[in-house]
């Protein structure tokens, strides 16, 4: 396959072996133990640390994916590594995990590279980032037939989660099968008191639907979120394409897993955006 995008975080931020990473995610999945969605599911926020710390808390989320079949999951994070302006597409070929090969749906990234020039196709930035490689292991081992977009965003300012916002709800309109993924770990390194007060600060806004209050707390505040601006443009796309509901799924941090070190935690949160039923 052209434009093979090679595992970055295997081995390290989960399991490099296929039976071990697919029995972590169900295990992840079993303890979780959701109910399926009430009316149709159009975007989702989920966490993207390693798989033992966030997994508990992205379960949630993409428990509502058992049994989906034809998805296509637009993958929208925040970049780490690499500063830059804009939004960055991998738009050709696949991202590679120890589960196989997830294509592009190429038609669709296509349709987000036209749609706006701040939107382009720059693989490079994508090659050591793991904000979007880490929604893969869920999303593989659950649905059969999958597809991706996987974009990036730059700096997170204002006119890029504007602009992205409204790129995703031309892209995606009258595509039911797509799903948007916000990317998104919370507040870093606080105690937790000091983390889940700011936490719940973004919680509110998720659980309101209310991504302008979001975009404001984000700007007013810097720390809430590593990518506050895909929660947001993801958020204002999905009220576009229909959803009327949010909801917080699960909360938790760092301190709730591994070594219960509750002393500099990050905050973690799964939500999920519905429409009504179809």
């Amino acid at each position: 396959m052209a434009a093979l995008r090679k595992a970055a975080v295997a081995g390290s931020w989960y399991p490099g072996d296929p039976a071990r990473l697919r029995a972590e995610v169900e295990g992840h999945l079993q303890a979780a133990d959701v109910a399926p969605p009430e009316g149709r599911l159009v975007a989702l926020i989920s966490p993207h640390a390693g798989l033992r710390y966030s997994g508990p808390v992205a379960a949630y989320g993409y428990g509502l994916l058992r049994g989906r079949r034809g998805l296509t999951a637009v993958l929208v994070g925040p970049s780490h590594h690499v500063r830059f302006e804009g939004i960055s597409l991998w738009a050709r070929g696949g991202f590679e995990t120890p589960l196989g090969v997830a294509p592009v749906d190429e038609g669709l990234a296509s349709r987000l590279l036209e749609t706006d020039l701040w939107i382009r196709d720059d693989p490079s930035v994508h090659r050591s980032e793991h904000s979007l490689e880490m929604q893969l292991p869920f999303l593989q081992h659950l649905v059969e037939g999958l597809h991706i977009v996987p974009a990036l965003m730059g700096s997170q300012s204002r006119e890029e989660v504007m602009r992205l916002g409204r790129a995703l709800v031309v892209a995606a309109a009258g595509r039911p099968e797509v799903l948007l993924v916000a990317s998104s770990d919370l507040s870093h390194y606080h105690p937790a008191a000091r983390a889940h007060a700011l936490d719940a600060q973004v919680a509110h806004d998720v659980e309101s639907f209310d991504p302008e209050a979001l975009m404001d707390r984000l700007e007013g505040e810097r720390g809430h979120a590593c990518g506050g601006g895909a929660m947001v443009a993801v958020m204002r796309a999905a009220r576009e394409l229909g959803a009327l509901r949010s909801q917080v799924l699960r909360y938790a941090d760092s301190g709730d897993a591994g070594d219960r070190d509750k002393s500099r935690v990050v905050g973690y949160l799964s939500a999920s955006f519905t429409a009504a039923a179809t």
